[in-house]
């Protein structure tokens, strides 16, 4: 089946310099989507831009999506340059580890702060210009940990579970407009995030074969996602294939959620 619907349109990703950010943005320009892509870090984010700019007009700004002036005056930019934004992929997350009995109070409001209301911000300004066009599609990437509890997760888990329930909203607000928001849920990625988790709680296996003493099961396709096979579900949510789809969660896990 070919994705129709994003040759020549225009989409925002956030988090767009490394891992699924990256992964998403590769994976429309070689839609023949138009991009304005940003990230926290300006380095990596023109470093992304040149990779992507020969495949097609790709406008990039760093800055922090905790950060609404930034936000607006970027979606404003990003519209003005494109004639207006038909789709944005919310990437940009952070994850501080940590049992809750011991996480600081700092990293517990830092993981909500970038990961909901960063995601709230930048959908919220993007939303608004896609009701004045009666059309647009948001995907949201979330986590099966919004499923289901992982020790050392708690912030995270709870921060991917607001998120994912807070695009529900956004879906039954924005649809009688014609705009439809889905949520992506990967489990175990082959990104920065998960490298920097396995080194750190000392996971490796675990993450495939399951603990009794953590994770309980662990991935009955015994592999982690690639970055492609995430981006490969957002086209489809953004495509007309998936003109129907809305306040859906497409979880990419291998089935470690066990269907939750």
């Amino acid at each position: 089946m070919q994705l129709t619907g994003l040759d020549k349109s225009a989409a925002i990703v956030s988090g767009a310099a490394r891992g699924i950010g990256y992964g998403v943005a590769q994976a429309l320009a070689r839609a023949g989507v138009r991009l304005a892509v940003t990230d926290v870090d300006s380095v990596a984010l023109e470093q992304a831009r040149e990779r992507l700019a020969p495949h097609v007009d790709v406008f990039a700004r760093a800055f922090d999506v905790r950060d609404r002036e930034q936000i607006e005056n970027f979606v404003e930019a990003a519209s003005a340059r494109f004639g207006g934004i038909d789709s944005l992929v919310n990437v940009a997350g952070i994850q501080r580890l940590g049992l809750l009995t011991e996480l600081s109070e700092e990293d517990f409001a830092a993981t909500f702060d970038v990961n909901v209301r960063g995601v709230f911000l930048m959908t919220q300004a993007v939303a608004r210009r896609m009701v004045s066009l009666r059309r647009g599609a948001i995907v949201t990437i979330s986590s099966n940990a919004a499923l289901v509890p992982r020790v050392k997760q708690g912030a995270y888990c709870a921060s991917k579970a607001a998120v994912s329930h807070l695009m529900r909203v956004f879906a039954l607000e924005l649809g009688p407009a014609g705009v439809r928001c889905n949520c992506v849920d990967p489990g175990a990625t082959e990104t920065d995030m998960i490298r920097n988790m396995v080194a750190t709680m000392g996971l490796g296996e675990i993450l495939l074969r399951g603990s009794l003493d953590g994770f309980r099961v662990g991935t009955p396709l015994q592999k982690n996602a690639q970055v492609e096979d995430v981006a490969n579900a957002v086209l489809f949510l953004l495509s007309d294939q998936a003109g129907h789809i809305t306040m859906h969660d497409l979880v990419v896990d291998g089935g470690s959620s066990l269907g939750a």
